[in-house]
């Protein structure tokens, strides 16, 4: 783009990020003059505790509130409309979620739906609603979807098994919230999973059609803390430094691809989530490297910057010859955090081409440095997967 063009940047309103800052909660919610809070969560993070973390904290301040529960993976419109109607039941005037992607997600639907009225599917696009949803408070648990701190959500179209996704600065959070304190328990699969889907976000928000220097400069340091903190991050899960460093650096992709843009991994990704509810972390991680191949030829210089700030060196390299360097670190962060392949998940090659259709149409499609064929489309999802039954042949002949 022209840096002389006048550019418009969200954020949320305010944000903590660090070691025990769910403490700080009842602050925001006095200012907020919160008479009843909807909490939405999921049962796993109800199950294992993470929950009375921060209920305990509202229950010490005096502050009543209810929890939604029935949050799931992928989050469909059933879920949406079933926390909405939660959230007008219980008389609730501000949403407090807990969890990754999928709990901000639907809080983020339930606010939208509750100033502006109508369904969520009218929503789907970019900037759909005229009001500013109600107030959400956005307490993350993973560090990867960024989805505390961006002005876009998705829900799962259940008719069509397609991922709606909206981009609505009305949804942003009034709070988000970063507590790594709150991720030490994340297994090492989904720490792994989310932490490649902030890489994603950083490496096509850095190669997409509308960046700035704004977004650049946070993908590149994003792109630099996954790199030096993720494989720690997966194996101890206690480590402070990594977690603390995994917070900072989702929340940076965040902001940099909620100002700029994404690309063809998401496009892919939000199918591959809507058809077999593989999760989102996962679904970008497997789609990542051979995205970033397929765009190579029109990104080489911001696909050497990648590789550099992933640790290569790429002094005295051509730009063609360091930015093969960032593929290759991709690929090979992924296999150290041990991210499975697609043929492990329940992708049957006789979707794509649905897949490749709705992944075309997909807004998330729209910033890809190329706009790619439909033909383009299917042979990275068929790539992608047979390269996986290879690799699971030549493992199991030793």
């Amino acid at each position: 783009m022209e840096h002389n063009e006048t550019v418009e940047l969200y954020q949320p309103r305010h944000t903590l990020i660090g070691r025990d800052s769910i403490t700080r909660i009842p602050d925001f919610l006095r200012r907020l003059n919160a008479k009843k809070v909807l909490v939405i969560t999921d049962k796993g993070l109800v199950k294992i505790g993470t929950v009375g973390k921060v209920t305990s904290v509202l229950d010490e301040a005096q502050i009543s509130y209810t929890v939604f529960d029935g949050v799931e993976p992928n989050p469909t419109t059933r879920v949406v409309y079933q926390a909405f109607d939660f959230f007008k039941s219980n008389d609730c005037s501000v949403l407090i979620a807990i969890g990754g992607g999928s709990s901000i997600d639907v809080a983020k639907a339930v606010s939208i739906l509750s100033a502006n009225g109508g369904k969520i599917e009218d929503y789907n696009g970019v900037n759909k609603s005229a009001k500013q949803g109600v107030p959400v408070i956005a307490v993350n648990t993973t560090a990867g979807t960024g989805s505390e701190c961006t002005a876009a959500y998705v829900v799962t179209d259940e008719a069509s098994k397609s991922k709606m996704l909206m981009v609505d600065p009305n949804c942003l959070a009034f709070l988000a919230l970063d507590d790594p304190m709150l991720m030490v328990g994340m297994p090492p699969s989904l720490t792994a999973a989310t932490g490649i889907d902030a890489l994603t976000h950083a490496i096509e928000a850095y190669i997409c059609s509308v960046p700035t220097p704004y977004t650049d400069a946070l993908a590149l340091e994003a792109i630099r803390l996954v790199s030096r903190h993720l494989r720690t991050a997966v194996r101890d899960g206690s480590d402070m430094e990594a977690r603390t460093a995994m917070c900072w650096a989702e929340y940076m992709a965040g902001l940099s691809f909620s100002n700029a843009g994404l690309g063809l991994v998401h496009g892919i990704a939000h199918q591959l989530g809507g058809f077999y509810n593989i999760p989102h972390g996962l679904a970008n991680a497997m789609m990542l490297p051979r995205v970033m191949e397929y765009n190579r030829p029109y990104c080489m210089g911001r696909l050497a910057s990648v590789a550099q700030a992933m640790g290569e060196k790429i002094d005295d390299l051509s730009a063609d010859a360091a930015s093969k360097l960032a593929i290759e670190a991709v690929r090979r962060l992924c296999a150290d955090v041990k991210i499975p392949p697609l043929c492990e998940t329940k992708f049957r090659m006789e979707d794509v081409d649905t897949l490749a259709k709705n992944a075309l149409a997909d807004t998330a499609t729209l910033t890809n440095v190329v706009r790619p064929t439909l033909d383009d489309v299917k042979t990275i999802i068929a790539k992608t997967y047979f390269e996986g039954v290879v690799m699971k042949k030549v493992n199991a002949n030793g």
